[in-house]
């Protein structure tokens, strides 16, 4: 039978959790949008070598599983002489992640940007810095909003996966109410209620702003 008194008493330790994984996932993001939009750059860039620079990243941080980035992060680094906690490691490898495919759905709002713009901003002779600041960045993150969102959604799910190497999010409290209580169902479900939650709260959040955007 299902306790609720399991449940209640997970709670508290469940939402301390959430603390860090929202922690670690939004600042996985952050770090992974600036890494994203060099990326980005160095993918539409008229530079042979840049393009497939950039391409060989996304293709690597693409097509190896997030637990296999981190395990090489938390285990490789410390082999080559660099000491790195698990805090570190997790927010690395989220970053690096995230930045793969925030770099390909940037690339797509870049893209639908009408050519002439760029070329107005290059007569007025803006620098492709200053480009990239104050027209190509802006106008692309308004159109891939709604990318970004569902990308921010799957983060924070994604972010289950640093418990592995012992960073008490919410998956790995669970995983120790679950040892110490022989109870895994209320555990998990108080889990699993925690993340529905934080998505729920993201996603309203993120709807709103780009609804903000649209009819600014």
């Amino acid at each position: 039978m299902f306790s609720t008194t399991i449940f209640a008493q997970g709670l508290p330790l469940l939402l301390h959790a959430a603390l860090a994984t929202v922690g670690i996932s939004l600042t996985g993001l952050l770090i992974g949008f600036f890494v994203g939009v060099g990326v980005c750059s160095a993918r539409l860039s008229p530079h042979r070598a840049a393009r497939m620079s950039g391409g060989a990243y996304v293709f690597f941080f693409r097509g190896v599983p997030m637990l296999v980035q981190l395990l090489l992060v938390f285990y490789l680094l410390p082999f080559v002489g660099i000491n790195v906690s698990p805090l570190v490691a997790a927010i690395s490898t989220v970053s690096l992640c995230s930045a793969s495919y925030i770099a390909e759905i940037l690339r797509g709002g870049f893209l639908s940007i009408p050519p002439g713009q760029i070329e107005a901003a290059r007569m007025l002779g803006l620098s492709p810095l200053d480009m990239l600041r104050r027209i190509q960045v802006p106008q692309a993150f308004r159109l891939t909003l709604p990318s970004l969102v569902n990308e921010m959604v799957l983060l924070i799910k994604a972010s289950s996966l640093i418990s592995v190497v012992g960073v008490a999010e919410i998956t790995r409290t669970a995983q120790n109410i679950a040892a110490s209580t022989y109870r895994p169902l209320e555990a998990y479900v108080a889990a699993g209620l925690i993340y529905f939650v934080i998505c729920g709260v993201l996603s309203l959040v993120a709807h709103a702003a780009e609804y903000r955007l649209q009819h600014a």
